[in-house]
């Protein structure tokens, strides 16, 4: 059975930093492409950086996180990374992981990042 557990947020001032933990745990982790999805209270979730399988050589951002956000992996631990700077209230949401593009496992709890003075 595939779990997903994300931690790392939390309360931070605007032009702070963070970074995000996603452990995936009962799959070859290695082989999927994975993204990390946010969603604020009473919007649509949105991706907001993904990356490619193996390596992880390919990356992509959603333009409002771009120069900000980094999205890292490390199979050896089954886990994808977000590292986030430069925080602003805009970025309070809820975080979470999921295999890119077709979200093939059960959603995890996600990780409230909120950003605020």
């Amino acid at each position: 059975q595939v779990q997903l557990v994300e931690s790392g947020g939390g309360l931070v001032q605007p032009g702070g930093s963070l970074r995000l933990s996603c452990a995936v745990s009962g799959v070859t982790f290695s082989i999927y492409a994975m993204g990390w999805y946010r969603q604020a209270p009473g919007k649509q979730r949105e991706l907001v950086a993904r990356i490619g399988s193996g390596s992880g050589v390919y990356r992509n951002y959603a333009d409002s996180v771009r120069g900000r956000f980094t999205i890292s992996r490390d199979n050896a631990k089954n886990t994808v990374y977000l590292q986030m700077s430069s925080l602003k209230p805009e970025d309070t949401a809820v975080y979470l992981c999921n295999s890119f593009p077709n979200n093939s496992f059960k959603w995890g709890q996600g990780t409230q990042v909120t950003v605020s003075s």
